[in-house]
């Protein structure tokens, strides 16, 4: 405030706009009243309240990953159970007072809850818990015991039993998560570099079909922190686990790995690779056998010759992709437009390399649905072009069929093509979480409504930490929609919107979920908000973006843009 007290109060209006007031009312909460920069929220259930604030510090975490630290808007959350006294309007007594306190010792962006409340919650919110002990709270006679929420970017507590979320079931296939891998080079900007071994060992893994590969998405929340195996074989389901490190210096590579069965916390196999840069993917593959002759000796040699790829013979393209993809992966706005050069030189340094081809193509996609600029005939072409020749090159790809086929769709109206792509892709790669997503969505366009279900839920399952979870929640509101299940879409709108807030297409069917709910002023607010973003839409524009076989389906969507007040 001493520094920018206009900006920090719009910055704080256009959070509680966008953001808190739609948490609060979907979870049923009662605004009481505010306080300065803070509120006072009534909640009918502690589980309500939780759920809530998770959401909320979720939705703010991803927001504030642009924001430079010193104008970031965070908030701290306390939560308890206990009497009140109601007054008019307002509400006082101990349990307010413990509330507070227990926001005052909460982390910027966590939320520390009571032990009344806790007991209330364990085990009915998919949230791990770390144990604070006994806290010493302003004006509160005794000492009263705390939980903390464990969010993304916090420290995570040892696995206790009876302290985290039930553990997701495992499936009945050996399964495994392979983790950020260590940069030992010494130097920050060969971080992509790991980053892109790990992802192809992830890769050649996830074409096991007698594998569970967690997706890389998922496996990558987990960077940069200290985690004990145990706690990531609950978070994500599996009974395995792959660490390492990777050190590259000049010409040479070094990578070792050590592979863990989280049951038991032993470790199963450990080895170092080393090697020149131009054979990477040999040691690459090395992991890879190792890994599966350690979970399943029985995997016979010719499957291993199956998962063997080698992209590129130059090195250099290879490098270029990499940087480029890990631009892509940021998913944000100025990070995507750099990659694109770097995904040209890719192309530029060997033209039969696929995956560059299919990225370039998708990155169009990424940038049209954020409302980063609308694709022109121009580029439309050039998607057109980029997205035939990655899959002519390898077609038994599934990165490059699932990217390029997507882009075909969205930019190209190929579904049908595209359609088969993503087939061929899950055949080849049963294990792609993304595979599966972009499969959900091109049969929601075809009106298979509920096979796309199935497709977004095993995605999930795939990747169930994901940070772009917002595009399977997106899928499950259209599908839903489709299926005349106006409540349950509103709920999967909502979550997109709070789980990446300036995604332009959650907001777009957010609008068209809320009119055909009943609720047209929530449908109009959150056009005014996708308007804000890119303020050239109009309902021909919309509906060229999302084109639909059916046309019951065609005409509803359509309907819904009216409601909700999009211009002819």
């Amino acid at each position: 405030m001493g520094a920018a007290e206009e900006g920090t109060l719009a910055r704080l209006k256009a959070v509680r706009e966008s953001l808190v007031d739609p948490a609060i009312a979907s979870h049923h909460g009662r605004i009481v009243k505010t306080t300065g920069d803070g509120l006072l929220v009534e909640f009918a259930s502690a589980v309500d309240a939780t759920r809530c604030s998770v959401e909320v510090q979720r939705a703010m975490a991803a927001q504030n990953a642009d924001v430079p630290q010193e104008v970031r808007i965070q908030y701290r959350i306390g939560i308890h159970v206990g009497d009140i006294i109601i007054d008019d309007d307002d509400i006082f007594g101990d349990g307010v007072n413990i509330a507070a306190r227990l926001e005052g010792i909460a982390e910027p962006g966590g939320v520390c809850i009571s032990d009344d409340a806790y007991r209330q919650v364990r085990g009915k919110v998919e949230i791990g818990w770390d144990d604070i002990g006994p806290q010493a709270l302003k004006n509160i006679a005794e000492p009263m015991r705390a939980w903390r929420v464990q969010l993304a970017g916090q420290a995570a507590a040892k696995a206790q039993p009876g302290l985290s979320a039930p553990a997701l079931p495992l499936p009945d296939k050996p399964s495994i998560a392979v983790l950020p891998f260590q940069n030992m080079s010494g130097d920050p900007e060969q971080e992509y570099f790991a980053d892109g071994v790990v992802g192809d060992i992830i890769t050649a893994l996830s074409r096991f079909k007698s594998l569970f590969v967690i997706a890389r998405n998922s496996s990558f929340t987990y960077k940069g922190k200290a985690v004990d195996v145990r706690h990531v074989s609950r978070e994500l389901g599996v009974r395995y686990v792959l660490e390492g490190s990777v050190r590259k210096a000049g010409q040479k590579v070094r990578i070792t790995g050590q592979l863990i069965d989280a049951s038991t916390g032993g470790h199963l196999w450990a080895d170092r690779f080393d090697g020149d840069l131009a054979n990477i993917f040999e040691l690459q593959d090395d992991i890879t056998g190792s890994v599966v002759g350690a979970i399943d000796p029985k995997i016979q040699a010719l499957e291993f010759e199956r998962i063997k790829l080698k992209p590129t013979e130059n090195m250099s393209a290879y490098d270029h992709y990499l940087r480029g993809l890990s631009k892509m992966y940021q998913f944000k706005r100025e990070a995507v437009e750099e990659a694109e050069p770097l995904l040209r030189k890719a192309i530029e340094l060997d033209r039969d390399f696929a995956a560059p081809y299919a990225v370039a193509a998708f990155r169009y996609g990424v940038r049209q649905t954020f409302g980063w600029g609308a694709v022109t005939a121009n580029e439309k072409s050039m998607v057109v072009g980029l997205g035939h020749r990655a899959i002519e090159l390898a077609a038994d790809d599934a990165f490059v069929l699932t990217y390029a086929g997507y882009a075909l769709a969205l930019l190209a109206h190929e579904f049908d093509f595209a359609a088969s792509c993503l087939e061929r892709a899950i055949t080849a790669n049963p294990n792609l979480a993304v595979a599966r997503t972009y499969r959900g969505l091109i049969n929601m366009h075809l009106g298979n409504h509920e096979i796309a279900i199935d497709d977004l839920n095993r995605a999930a399952r795939l990747s169930p930490l994901d940070p772009l979870s917002y595009i399977p929640k997106i899928g499950l509101a259209q599908t839903n929609f489709f299926l005349d299940r106006h409540a349950e879409a509103v709920k999967w709108a909502s979550e997109a919107v709070l789980a990446r807030p300036d995604f332009l297409t959650a907001h777009r069917w957010a609008m068209v979920c809320h009119a055909f709910n009943d609720d047209l002023d929530a449908a109009r607010n959150a056009w005014e908000v996708a308007k804000g973003m890119d303020p050239t839409q109009s309902l021909g524009e919309v509906r060229w973006r999302t084109p639909l076989k059916r046309e019951r389906d065609h005409q509803k969507f359509v309907e819904g843009l009216r409601r909700a007040g999009v211009p002819e």
